[in-house]
């Protein structure tokens, strides 16, 4: 059986596995104070081009969230998001558990766009009862997004300026940051993200960790206690240096880099072979994420020899499924999945 469900089925990148072992009888400080930790901070900190930034670990993307907008926002405001964003449709009212709303505007391939940021606060602005209503104070977006779609430099920058207009922070899911980056013909890079968020993450669960995600607050001020804000909620792992470690493995020798670029290469042979075939993609993604429509008949018959998503129904004969590669996809996976298809 071949398994292209998600991007987070195998293991550990090697080097963290063997990071961790020889490690493993060592006495480190907890709460992430040890000094693989603080090793992992200076160099993602150094890559992003922030010196002056914050970094925490957390353990996974639902939990990095709920902290972070928790965290920030007042007992009174919410998030704005994409209807097909991850706080918005996956993390099973993460965020209002929280106490703060998710305010959902139409997507575009998985997109949310300045434009309709804009057309949202310009209504809610000329709203004269709007102190009745939740305060939008924060955008939410991912990149890649659920679709596997990633922003232009230049849509960053307009979700940035709307942001600035109307007095927001904008947050940026990097759960598959890696993937982002990666994709070939991006003109976004690390640095883009640093500079033009408040507050992002990097994601390793997705991306050759064993669990682990990168908090990365490029301002500093809207979160003034954050290691206090983690502890509130239940998210300060005592054993930190496991996160610690892993970090400053993926980010030794440009390893979150290379690994994530394989993917998303082997990604886009999987893509064209598909294309080729005759075969519908639902969606253009330029990352590790790929979806087709398959008919009903077809799915069945591939799903006895391979492990793939379900998204959703197209009609009443095909269905969107997706199928992702992942740091340790090989080109061989690939070739089998291909004879298959």
């Amino acid at each position: 059986m071949l398994y292209f469900n998600s991007d987070y089925m195998e293991g550990a990148y090697p080097a963290i596995l063997e990071k961790l072992s020889k490690i493993n009888f060592e006495k480190n400080t907890g709460y992430g104070e040890d000094k693989y930790s603080k090793s992992a901070e200076e160099k993602i900190k150094k890559i992003c081009g922030c010196e002056n930034a914050r970094v925490k670990f957390l353990v996974g993307g639902t939990q990095t969230n709920a902290v972070v907008i928790g965290g920030i926002l007042r007992t009174y405001e919410g998030v704005i998001a994409a209807d097909t964003g991850h706080i918005s449709v996956h993390e099973a009212g993460a965020i209002e558990l929280g106490g703060h709303k998710v305010i959902t505007l139409p997507n575009k391939y998985g997109k949310l766009m300045a434009e309709e940021i804009e057309r949202y606060m310009n209504t809610f602005n000329g709203d004269e009862t709007n102190t009745h209503m939740v305060y939008p104070a924060m955008v939410y977006i991912s990149h890649p997004t659920e679709y596997g779609t990633i922003y232009t430099k230049k849509e960053l920058m307009d979700i940035r300026n709307v942001c600035d207009k109307n007095n927001m922070l904008l947050y940026i899911d990097g759960a598959r940051l890696g993937y982002g980056i990666g994709a070939e013909n991006t003109d976004v890079t690390i640095k883009d993200i640093a500079n033009i968020s408040d507050v992002f993450y990097i994601g390793g669960t997705k991306a050759g960790a064993l669990f682990g995600e990168a908090v990365v607050v490029t301002n500093p001020n809207i979160l003034p206690h954050f290691f206090t804000v983690i502890k509130q909620h239940g998210a300060l792992l005592a054993k930190g240096w496991l996160l610690g470690v892993q970090f400053d493995a993926l980010f030794t020798d440009n390893a979150y880099f290379e690994i994530t670029k394989k993917a998303v290469k082997l990604a886009c042979k999987l893509k064209k072979a598909f294309i080729e075939k005759g075969y519908k993609m639902y969606i253009d993604s330029p990352t590790n994420q790929q979806f087709v429509v398959l008919e009903n008949s077809k799915m069945a018959e591939l799903s006895k020899e391979v492990s793939f998503s379900f998204w959703e129904k197209y009609d009443e004969n095909n269905t969107v499924v997706r199928f992702a590669t992942s740091w340790a996809t090989t080109e061989e996976d690939i070739e089998k999945l291909i004879d298959l298809i």
